[in-house]
């Protein structure tokens, strides 16, 4: 079962300057992970709209609606944003900012369901969000029998997953190449889903 941190992910491709691949068949990934004797028996990609400007808003949505069309399925779980009042540190000004929730628990809760309900010998987590070390260290005490295998994003790390998982390593930028989306995605009604022009 591949698990998906959509906004770990995205930032890690983000940071490298990677638009390109922002248009990701995560699907496609999941099974370019794979041992040649597995198989993957589900993708869950978590994420949350984004509040923010309508062309952000637009591209984001573009996309899931793509990624659940060309892999019906393919589960997409949303969490959420609140609007938090911060102070600048320098001047003292207050302002809203945007903070997304929810993914880390709906994320853990999924794990943990599906371990118990046996749905998974191996679990992938693709993220490099420490928080998530909690369900990694559940597992491994009561279900011993599972593994769980951390694939890092581009440009992120964490030492303490490392520790937790049962085994780690890097998404390379080949298997990025090679698990991108057709553009366009043709929807059922013909429609036509493209890839959005500042993804290049």
């Amino acid at each position: 079962m591949l698990y998906v941190d959509g906004f770990n992910l995205y930032f890690g491709l983000r940071t490298k300057g990677w638009k390109r691949y922002y248009w990701l068949d995560v699907q496609r990934l999941g099974e370019k992970l794979l041992r040649p004797n597995q198989s993957l028996v589900g993708v869950k990609y978590f994420t949350a709209d984004i509040r923010g400007p309508a062309d952000k808003h637009r591209r984001q949505q573009t996309y899931l609606d793509a990624l659940s069309t060309y892999r019906p399925n393919l589960t997409i779980m949303r969490g959420h944003y609140l609007i938090k009042k911060k102070q600048c540190r320098c001047c003292a000004c207050e302002f809203e900012m945007p903070e997304e929730k929810k993914t880390d628990v709906n994320i853990s809760t999924q794990m943990l369901v599906d371990a118990f309900l046996d749905r998974f010998d191996v679990a992938i987590l693709i993220s490099g969000d420490s928080d998530l070390v909690p369900p990694i260290e559940a597992i491994r005490q009561y279900q011993p029998q599972k593994r769980v295998v951390v694939a890092f994003p581009p440009a992120r790390t964490s030492e303490d997953l490392k520790r937790a998982a049962h085994a780690w390593f890097r998404i390379n930028e080949q298997k990025l190449r090679l698990s991108l989306l057709p553009n366009p995605v043709v929807k059922p009604n013909g429609h036509n889903l493209y890839k959005p022009t500042e993804w290049k």
